[in-house]
């Protein structure tokens, strides 16, 4: 792999978008799947580089952001729940429920921990015989092969205090779910590149043709990014639309197949509702009949009312591409990252968060609006 620097060099970041000021020649508006994608057009200026006929929205592609308020107030009722031990990634912590976030939770005596792996909470299962320890399995396709390989780890070493709570969301039904809302402007894709480094690329070839949209997978550095935004306007200017792969170093046609092999033996792919888009057939994974022991909502026999979203959060509107962050009246107003009103704000991958965080003009932002 090349030095990371290359990917970062401002004579490439400056001959590619010459070469993008050179070739488009009308308006086009293309989405970056991934909230990593975001953070990095945002945090280092490319957005204003671009030619003025280029048009960038930030999709649905933060996993954090994309959690429903219903299974969050899954997750706080099960770490309210008497010797039971909630685990989860540090974002997950301050989204908003739709009463309480974990964090308040555990403000409330709740036992919500933070860990970097599934595979600490097995360990903590085994450190605590006597409590049950649930991980709270948020992630694209990414992550789903470590969710899954912990399964596998418990169930070998006979852990039965031991289960997940997934809400694993996948990026192509989203994609689709994008590509045939009736308000749908997105001329092109910006793939995200670490999801194709686990499922290959193979799997979007029938959505650009179904839809006549390029795709093109790209990693996270500026040069990445450009060179990517290059060879889908590169597609548009010509009337192409393919897969195109920018991501070569990380990223194969194939993917992962050992990777794959672990998701299937421990997910089937479910219905999914997605924070703010709303239900999207066959989008997610959820623990298969061989594993069930293995399923927090079997396990706790969860039945909660489905509860709805905050009307005062435009989330789903920034996720779908139709509104950028400062386009909602509450962003750096009522909504900020200590005050949430919705997810985006809050993850690390977030699009309001990156706004906020990086534009340096957030003020000068809800002036205009």
């Amino acid at each position: 792999m090349k030095f990371l620097s290359e990917y970062r060099d401002p004579e490439m970041v400056h001959a590619y978008t010459a070469e993008l000021h050179r070739i488009t020649t009308r308006p086009w508006t293309l989405m970056e799947i991934c909230g990593g994608q975001t953070h990095s057009l945002v945090k280092n200026g490319l957005l204003d580089m671009l030619p003025k006929q280029i048009t960038m929205v930030h999709g649905p592609g933060c996993p954090v952001c994309v959690t429903s308020v219903s299974v969050i107030d899954e997750a706080i009722w099960l770490a309210q729940q008497p010797n039971v031990i909630l685990c989860s990634f540090g974002d997950m912590l301050r989204v908003p429920g739709s009463k309480i976030s974990l964090l308040e939770a555990k403000a409330q005596g709740a036992d919500v921990r933070i860990l970097y792996s599934p595979l600490e909470a097995v360990e903590l299962a085994q450190q605590h015989p006597d409590k049950q320890v649930v991980f709270f399995a948020v992630g694209f396709e990414t992550t789903a092969p470590a969710n899954a390989l912990s399964v596998v780890h418990a169930a070998e070493l006979g852990l039965y205090n031991y289960s997940i709570l997934a809400s694993h969301v996948l990026v192509p039904p989203a994609m689709e779910a994008i590509l045939g809302d009736p308000d749908n402007k997105i001329d092109a894709f910006l793939a995200a590149g670490h999801v194709c480094t686990i499922m290959g690329t193979e799997e979007y070839d029938p959505i650009a043709e179904k839809y006549q949209t390029p795709i093109v997978v790209t990693g996270f550095e500026p040069v990445d990014l450009l060179q990517g935004i290059l060879m889908a306007v590169q597609q548009l200017e010509k009337g192409e639309w393919k897969v195109e792969n920018q991501y070569a170093r990380s990223v194969q046609r194939e993917g992962n197949r050992m990777a794959q092999d672990t998701i299937q033996q421990v997910f089937a792919v479910s219905d999914r509702v997605w924070r703010g888009i709303g239900n999207i057939p066959q989008s997610g994974y959820e623990v298969n009949a061989r594993y069930q022991e293995y399923n927090a909502r079997l396990k706790f026999d969860i039945d909660l009312v489905a509860t709805e979203e905050n009307k005062d959060c435009i989330s789903g509107d920034i996720m779908k591409g139709l509104k950028k962050p400062f386009q909602c009246p509450n962003f750096g107003t009522r909504c900020k990252p200590e005050h949430p009103l919705g997810a985006p704000m809050v993850s690390s991958e977030g699009a309001c968060a990156a706004y906020y965080q990086y534009s340096g003009q957030v003020s000068e932002m809800i002036e205009t609006v």
